[in-house]
């Protein structure tokens, strides 16, 4: 163990036995490292600061023979610490577990029997469908049924999805070519739009439907309800491609006394 004596907004100053030696930030556990503070240097200097007079646990990963100072690393420890608590673990396994972060691209989780292991559910991996913001399918603090996909290199990917029944097995009994459907917009990108169905799936309707994006954006409000026409049920692909039902010809949408609008 070492002890914290200064900080800069490189890393930290730290001394054990008489010897100093360098703690540089990237080398910090998760538990310590400065939440918001990357690209900031005063408020990644005010950060460290807090952590002096700390007692760490670390290894030694260089010694610099210039300055004949020791390099430590606390993250190389708590990774060998973890990577010896997942050996009670192996792909396959479903597990509990606690959200403990939530980004852009996935959701961090925490095994509620072991805390101090954190894993990941990519975004891709939270439900079957097109999610297109992770608080759209968990909030921090919930309590999940989850199942490891990988461990490697004490890294713990995770997935939702896989213990939920996947909707698109029935998809082509669901839904018929030519048949017209009503759907909610979810997302609109340049290459169409996204439309929420029934029974839990997804349809998409392309750009061209419309002529534009502009177009598109004119006819397609998100969160609003349309009538579309199915033009195919491709589950193997997880698509249904929609196209757009014409109210009149080429008369601009209106909404009906129920909330649904037409194209």
């Amino acid at each position: 163990a070492v002890k914290v004596v200064a900080a800069n907004s490189g890393g930290l100053i730290v001394e054990s036995n008489g010897l100093q030696g360098f703690l540089p930030a990237s080398q910090l556990a998760n538990e310590h490292y400065p939440e918001g503070g990357d690209g900031d240097r005063s408020k990644m200097t005010s950060a460290l600061e807090k952590l002096v007079g700390l007692d760490l646990n670390v290894k030694i990963i260089n010694i610099n023979p210039r300055s004949n100072k020791l390099i430590f690393s606390e993250r190389d420890v708590q990774t060998q610490n973890i990577k010896e608590l997942l050996d009670a673990y192996k792909e396959g396994d479903v597990v509990s577990g606690i959200v403990s972060g939530i980004a852009n691209f996935g959701v961090f989780i925490k095994f509620a029997d072991k805390p101090e292991i954190e894993g990941l559910i990519h975004i891709s991996e939270l439900s079957h469908n097109v999610v297109d913001n992770p608080k759209e399918v968990v909030a921090m603090g919930d309590l999940l049924n989850v199942k490891i996909v990988e461990i490697k290199e004490g890294r713990v990917n995770l997935s939702l999805k896989a213990l939920q029944p996947d909707p698109w097995g029935g998809a082509k009994d669901k839904f018929k070519d030519g048949q017209e459907i009503k759907g909610v917009v979810y997302k609109l990108n340049p290459f169409g739009a996204f439309i929420k169905l029934e029974h839990d799936l997804m349809g998409l309707i392309h750009v061209s439907e419309f002529g534009s994006v502009e177009e598109l954006k004119k006819q397609l409000e998100p969160g609003s309800t349309y009538s579309f026409v199915v033009d195919s049920v491709r589950p193997e692909e997880k698509r249904i491609v929609l196209k757009a039902k014409k109210a009149g010809g080429e008369a601009p949408k209106t909404e009906s006394a129920n909330g649904e609008k037409s194209l």
